[in-house]
C-alpha cells in the first residue's frame, strides 16, 4: 500500500475546476464529446455521499467522468469535530469509493455534522487547544483508515463558541499536529469577516501556503450588512472575486473550484464563471512574469 506521503502525490489537480451535480451532467457531457466546449473545466469535484452504492446509469456515467478527468471528493458528514466516535465502517466505504475511482483527493469540512442524529448543517467547533488536539487525533485515525491525506475546509460561521483563539490560530494548530493539508475556501472567508467583523486577507495572509491544495469559490446570499449566508446558490460576489486575487498574489496560484449546488444556473452561466477564474490566474501569471526584478529596478534608477 502506498504511504500517505506517496499518496499526496499520486494526482495533482491544476487550473479552473466545477462542482459537478447530477442536474447538468448529461448536457455537459454531451457538450464535451462533441467538442462544443472550448475550454472545460480543468478538473471536478463530487460529494461521495451522493454517490456511494448508486448503480445504472447513473454509476456508469459517474465511471466514464473519471476515466478521463482530474477529480477530487468533498465530503459533507465525516464530522470531524463531532464528539461521536468516527463512522469507521463510512471511512471504508468513502476509501472502496475513492480507490474505484481512482481519485486521491479527499477533503472534508472542519465542523461537525452529528451527534447521535445528523444536524444537517455544518456546526462551528470550540476554536480551543483542547478541541484543536481532539480533532487532530481524529483526522491522524481517518487518514489511517483511508490511505490518503485528509484535506481540511474552513467553514463559514455564524456563532464563536467558546473561541480561546483566533480561526486562523485554530485553523493552523489542527493542520499541524494532523500533519494533514487545507482546502482554503475563499468564499468561507469572506463570510466570516462580514459575520466575525474580522480581517479576511489576514486570515488568508496567516495560512501556511504549502499545505494549501487547491481553493473553493462560491456565492453567498446576503440577509443584511452584517450577516451573510454562504449558501453556494449565487453568482460569485465582485468582492470574493478580488479575495481570490488577493490570495493569488499572496500564496501563488492554486486550483480553483468553483461551487452551485442550489439556484443552478445554464451550465454555459457555470463555464463563465470558471472561466473568470482561468482568466485570474492567466492575469496573474502575466502580472508575475511582465514585473521587473529588483536588479532590473536597480539599474533603472542608477
Amino acid at each position: 500500500m502506498a504511504t500517505l506521503t506517496q499518496q499526496k502525490n499520486n494526482q495533482i489537480l491544476h487550473g479552473a475546476g466545477l462542482g459537478l451535480r447530477r442536474d447538468f451532467m448529461p448536457e455537459l457531457k454531451q457538450r464535451l464529446d462533441s467538442g462544443e466546449i472550448i475550454n472545460p473545466p480543468d478538473f471536478y469535484e463530487i460529494a461521495p455521499e451522493n454517490w456511494i452504492g448508486m448503480g445504472g446509469r447513473h454509476a456508469r456515467v459517474l465511471r466514464e467522468y473519471t476515466e478521463k478527468y482530474p477529480f477530487a471528493c468533498h465530503g459533507l458528514s465525516l464530522s470531524i469535530g463531532g464528539v461521536s466516535p468516527l463512522n469507521i465502517e463510512f471511512l471504508k466505504q468513502i476509501r472502496t469509493f475513492l480507490d474505484t475511482h481512482q481519485i486521491s483527493i479527499y477533503s472534508e469540512h472542519l465542523s461537525y455534522t452529528h451527534d447521535s442524529s445528523y444536524l444537517y448543517d455544518l456546526m462551528p467547533i470550540p476554536m480551543t487547544l483542547g478541541a484543536a488536539k481532539y480533532v487532530a487525533d481524529r483526522v491522524i485515525q481517518a487518514q489511517e483508515i483511508l490511505g490518503r491525506r485528509l484535506i481540511l475546509e474552513n467553514v463559514s460561521t455564524y456563532a464563536m463558541p467558546a473561541a480561546e483563539m483566533s480561526e486562523a490560530e485554530f485553523i493552523c494548530e489542527v493542520i499541524q499536529r494532523a500533519d494533514c493539508d487545507l482546502l482554503l475556501d475563499v468564499n468561507n472567508v469572506y463570510v466570516n469577516s462580514i459575520n466575525h467583523h474580522s480581517d479576511a486577507r489576514a486570515l488568508i495572509q496567516a495560512m501556511p501556503p504549502e499545505r494549501i491544495r487547491y481553493l473553493h469559490i462560491a456565492g453567498h446570499h446576503q440577509e443584511d450588512a452584517t450577516l451573510l449566508i454562504d449558501t453556494h446558490g449565487n453568482d460569485v460576489n465582485h468582492a470574493v472575486w478580488e479575495l481570490l486575487q488577493f490570495t493569488y498574489d499572496t500564496i501563488g496560484i492554486r486550483p480553483t473550484l468553483l461551487e452551485r449546488d442550489f439556484n443552478i444556473p445554464s451550465l454555459d452561466g457555470l463555464l463563465n464563471e470558471v472561466d473568470q477564474i482561468r482568466h485570474l490566474q492567466t492575469s496573474h501569471r502575466h502580472q508575475k512574469f511582465t514585473q521587473p526584478n529588483a536588479h532590473e529596478l536597480s539599474h533603472a534608477s542608477a
